[in-house]
């Protein structure tokens, strides 16, 4: 086969999911959350080995393909008895510093410390849920500094679908982006399917990743957040 041909065969378009989104109205009742936000200046990405993103886009129909390949197995010694050693598949962490990083800075966004605040019976919003925003923060293919406040809310979202049997309370999150707005989202959703899509369909997080995510920053205060203690 000629080189062209098989050069062709890997040089696919790949969509992006959008960095560009639609700030979040935010009802101005809320007290707080109707004076413009102040977004940090983009930073140049790090030079750190990271999958390439095509930046000239800026179409919320971009979707992010992982072209990566899946982390090459680690095998360590479990038990060593004579001559024979048993062997244990090690989970290698994918989360970098980088994405625990903007997951604290957003914290600190008015929307999601508001959307924390109301949550106090911590149905969409424990320990776990959050630490899946993380993992999907580090699946989905984004330079950290390109995540917004929606990201927050699109990752939370998904871990609650896959986590939780009551769909209901995940529905207020649309009051904390956008009011009493309908209008935004069907776009929520459009990029919720975005999102899942760029992560290759990989949205299922072991609880042992989700420990592993908290175990970075122990005293983070979110990580206190634990459903089973609540009175």
């Amino acid at each position: 086969m000629a080189s062209g041909e098989t050069s062709s065969q890997y040089e696919e378009q790949c969509p992006q999911l959008s960095t560009t989104v639609a700030s979040p109205v935010l009802d101005e009742d809320i007290p707080g959350l109707s004076g413009p936000r102040v977004e940090a200046s983009p930073q140049p990405p790090s030079t750190s080995p990271q999958r390439k993103r095509d930046l000239s886009s800026d179409s919320e129909d971009d979707l992010a393909e992982l072209l990566d390949p899946e982390p090459e197995p680690v095998w360590s010694v479990e038990m060593l008895c004579g001559l024979k050693m048993k062997l244990k598949r090690r989970c290698v962490p994918t989360v970098r510093p980088e994405h625990h990083k903007v997951f604290t800075k957003l914290l600190e966004d008015p929307a999601v410390k508001k959307f924390l605040a109301w949550d106090k019976t911590l149905q969409v919003s424990d320990k776990y849920l959050l630490s899946m925003v993380i993992a999907y923060f580090s699946r989905a293919g984004l330079f950290s500094w390109q995540y917004r406040p929606v990201h927050f809310f699109l990752a939370l979202y998904l871990a609650s679908d896959m986590e939780e049997d009551n769909q209901a309370p995940k529905q207020d999150m649309f009051y904390f982006l956008y009011g009493k707005s309908y209008a935004q989202r069907p776009l929520f959703h459009r990029l919720r399917f975005q999102l899942i899509r760029s992560m290759h369909w990989r949205i299922w997080v072991s609880r042992e990743e989700c420990e592993e995510i908290q175990a970075y920053n122990p005293d983070l205060w979110v990580w206190s957040r634990d459903r089973t203690k609540l009175t």
